[in-house]
């Protein structure tokens, strides 16, 4: 298996993996309008590729704190302004890999991938809304602990499933507030599931 970064003339293929691996066009819809998006960049689009097949995609976009958090959305008072520096942060969204070649490790190499690849990109936090029995595999650990909203409000008993990974020690906790991503992915619709 390899692993590369998504060129622009890998869009139908990226967008075939995303029809394959949920069986519905939802998906490569979001991730079709999240490529045109100027508010999801700088983004990162990775291909698992297996003897020339494209069978796995993760996609991670931009994100960043909103610290004017009010009332009963309120999660604790921001802190950019004792911060050494704000840290940056993305999202993944979304993690495909065709069925036919789930349960082997794919997603969580192309989640490594990734991982390494904005660690380098000097990205602090990775978000993620998923399931809680997976990504924890991978570092990830729920978000609110550590004063991180998801962009709109889960479903009540899903609150684990927004989780973060630190990229580097030291970043949580520094800024704290409810976290806006791209306008793509700033559909309430999005984080009900």
């Amino acid at each position: 298996m390899l692993i590369s970064e998504a060129s622009d003339s890998d869009l139908q293929r990226v967008l075939e993996v995303e029809r394959e691996a949920f069986g519905q066009n939802e998906e490569a819809e979001l991730v079709a309008a999240l490529m045109e998006d100027p508010t999801a960049r700088p983004l990162l689009s990775l291909l698992a590729w297996d003897d020339g097949r494209a069978i796995g995609h993760i996609l991670f976009t931009s994100a960043r704190i909103e610290t004017e958090l009010t009332g009963a959305d309120a999660v604790a008072p921001a802190t950019t302004a004792t911060a050494p520096h704000t840290p940056s942060l993305v999202i993944l969204a979304p993690l495909a890999v065709t069925p036919d070649h789930q349960g082997q490790g794919v997603g969580g190499r192309l989640i490594a991938a990734g991982l390494d690849a904005m660690r380098d990109r000097g990205v602090d936090l990775v978000l993620v809304a998923g399931h809680p029995d997976y990504y924890p595999r991978h570092g990830f650990t729920p978000a609110l602990p550590h004063g991180l909203a998801p962009p709109y409000p889960l479903p009540p008993g899903h609150e684990d499933a927004w989780m973060v990974r630190a990229l580097r020690d030291g970043v949580l906790g520094v800024v704290r507030g409810r976290v806006a991503c791209a306008e793509s992915l700033s559909r309430p619709e999005y984080w009900r599931e």
